[in-house]
């Protein structure tokens, strides 16, 4: 992100984003993605956490969810709700594009509502597709942008391909 917002106005978004989840169920976005148990899912851009019940329950225990963001009240928030409901399967990341995990060891990437907003989209394409696995899927929405926007975003740098269009999403390979 260029620059981050203030934490009043992250919270006022938080605020939007839990009206828009009950009217909207994160689940019905994430069976798009195809996540399994045992699944390893990197939560890209995670903001406050909104697809985190969602996605653990679908990883079980035995999955692992990674929420990265780049603002820090963000993970504070995700911390949160990680102590609050007793996740273990859980690990937050600040960072603006490094993630820490090593070589193709991710089953899926979310990157929801975050295209629009990355300050070095290069990095962040880069470091997605490293730590991909070879038969993942880098899962995209982004209600900023047009739909030959994201394709031309993703896929212009040869990394990604994209292998299908949901309704409410789009899944790329490596």
């Amino acid at each position: 992100m260029d620059k981050f917002l203030s934490d009043f106005n992250f919270r006022f978004m938080t605020l939007g984003f839990k009206f828009r989840d009950f009217f909207r169920s994160r689940k019905r976005v994430l069976k798009e993605v195809g996540i399994k148990p045992d699944f390893h899912i990197l939560d890209y851009g995670c903001g406050p956490g909104s697809y985190l019940t969602a996605v653990s329950e679908m990883v079980g225990r035995t999955g692992k969810i990674y929420a990265l963001d780049a603002h820090p009240l963000a993970v504070k928030i995700v911390q949160g709700v990680v102590a609050k409901k007793r996740f273990t399967n859980v690990e937050t990341i600040l960072s603006d594009c490094k993630t820490g995990l090593l070589d193709n060891s991710l089953d899926a990437i979310l990157l929801y509502d975050t295209l629009h907003d990355l300050k070095n989209l290069d990095c962040v394409l880069h470091e997605l597709h490293r730590t991909l696995k070879p038969k993942g899927i880098l899962s995209l929405t982004d209600h900023h942008l047009k739909e030959a926007e994201i394709i031309s975003k993703v896929t212009s740098k040869g990394l990604f391909n994209l292998s299908s269009k949901g309704r409410n999403t789009y899944s790329f390979t490596k």
